[in-house]
């Protein structure tokens, strides 16, 4: 008797600590109301574990100490950027078409439009590695990377192998990965490229090997500039499954862009902002990075949007719903994550039902199985807005692209997803060009060649197992 009394006063405790808990997360923390009523779900469905699930996943009380430091250094430091980068910049309106998306970005996050620059885009990694290792092999000043996924792998030893040989003939080279997505990067495998003189740093790592209490905010970028030539962004990290090496994926279908120009310090300045804060270093003359180009160089006009959780307004994301809203003929959009919060989708059906044809491609063999059902939880809804929506089905696409009316294109590291809006650190190149965009819907159609349409009926013939698992995935996909 005593040891169930003992049992049902540490029980009433947890239930006690639970819901104190639970209204603390109410009060205290202020989350958007969706985010909080996933939580509180969490919370109360696992009284005890939830608390914890949510300590390693989802608190934000140290997210004001942990960000209020880095982003006074990183304004700073940016406006260090900008004073040496002024003279180089010649902002055009660019023409009326999308002008208020162009303003948007740089009222609301600093991004400079550019008209000075060329662009290449690469579909396949092969194609991209190969184009970038070439770039690697001609560098004569410095090579900037930046990775959230860097394997041990071939691809990756081969590209560590070419940073070292650099490095050893004098070329300043600097890699910065995220800890949680390349944490198989380790010193040995970097031995040689340490022992070359190769810089090296971790985005919050963790106080102990695969221990990260700030396991929630990831550095997703995908940057590369080489001697202010060229600049690297998109989709594809570094291993063997970006160059279709995967027997389980085939071909890993994704999209990234090689930019020339003005541009490039756009990326740079991103660069040097995370570099800092992650390696610590101090660089006091930022003028050896910069490139000069000369006036008609190029004609495609860029502009490089970044976001994190270091700042309140999510850029990329509102950049989305912008250029959701800007259409009037055709919306294209893939993505190998959709999980819509409610003003992205409604715009999405609104654009729909005033008869933009809107288009998304999601992978019809992803690599996280429950993404699968979140996704699916969203597509009745934009199926009944008259929104197509296509599974592809030539291995996995992972691309993060949208066009819209041929004229516009975001080529990035965004998902279409909560997690990528508000937690991930991003950067998207939003490419103002009909060239691009026209070229980029062909790929579109050529995608769908590949995809199966999900129709209404083929949507409402799904299994009855499948729509429980949509209905309860949909209720924490806002903390996915």
């Amino acid at each position: 008797m005593i040891y169930m009394d003992i049992i049902l006063v540490l029980i009433t405790i947890i239930l006690i600590l639970n819901i104190i808990f639970a209204f603390s997360l109410i009060f205290l923390e202020r989350k958007d109301p969706t985010t909080t009523w996933a939580w509180l779900l969490i919370v109360m469905i696992l009284p005890g574990i939830g608390f914890w699930i949510y300590i390693l996943l989802g608190q934000n009380l140290s997210r004001q100490k942990i960000f209020k430091k880095k982003i006074r250094i990183d304004e700073n430091k940016r406006k260090n950027l900008l004073d040496t980068y002024e003279s180089t910049y010649h902002v055009h309106d660019g023409g009326e078409k999308f002008i208020d998306l162009r303003k948007l970005n740089f009222n609301h996050s600093g991004a400079n439009y550019t008209t000075n620059n060329k662009v290449r885009v690469f579909i396949n990694g092969e194609d991209k590695f190969k184009q970038l290792i070439q770039d690697i092999r001609k560098a004569k000043k410095y090579i900037h990377i930046e990775y959230y996924i860097f394997k041990a792998d071939s691809l990756g030893k081969t590209i560590l192998e070419e940073l070292a040989k650099k490095a050893k003939s004098g070329v300043e080279v600097r890699l910065l990965v995220d800890s949680m997505g390349s944490r198989m990067l380790t010193k040995k495998v970097l031995k040689n490229y340490l022992n070359a003189k190769g810089k090296y740093a971790l985005f919050f790592p963790g106080i102990l090997p695969h221990i990260n209490t700030r396991i929630n905010y990831r550095n997703h970028r995908k940057i590369v500039v080489i001697d202010g030539r060229y600049g690297y962004v998109g989709g594809y990290n570094v291993g063997e499954e970006y160059i279709n090496k995967d027997k389980n994926i085939g071909f890993w279908r994704d999209t990234h862009v090689r930019i020339q120009g003005e541009a490039v310090s756009d990326l740079n300045e991103r660069f040097l902002l995370d570099w800092c804060h992650a390696s610590k270093e101090e660089i006091s003359n930022y003028n050896k990075y910069e490139k000069e180009f000369p006036k008609d160089f190029g004609d495609v006009g860029i502009q490089i949007v970044t976001s994190g959780p270091d700042h309140k307004e999510e850029y990329i994301r509102n950049a989305y719903l912008k250029l959701i809203n800007n259409a009037k003929k055709s919306l294209y959009l893939e993505t190998p994550y959709l999980v819509l919060d409610t003003p992205i989708l409604e715009s999405l059906k609104i654009s729909a039902l005033s008869g933009v044809d809107v288009r998304i491609i999601i992978p019809g063999k992803p690599d996280h199985f429950f993404m699968q059902w979140a996704a699916s939880s969203y597509v009745g809804e934009l199926l009944e807005a008259g929104i197509k929506v296509y599974s592809y089905q030539n291995g996995f696409i992972h691309a993060k692209t949208i066009i819209a009316d041929g004229t516009v294109m975001s080529i990035g590291t965004a998902n279409f997803d909560i997690r990528s809006f508000k937690l991930n650190f991003e950067v998207n190149a939003f490419i103002f060009d009909n060239r691009i965009a026209i070229d980029g819907e062909n790929q579109f159609f050529r995608d769908i060649d590949e995809s199966e349409e999900i129709t209404k009926e083929v949507y409402n013939n799904r299994s009855i197992s499948l729509k429980i698992k949509e209905s309860l995935i949909r209720l924490v996909s806002p903390i996915l």
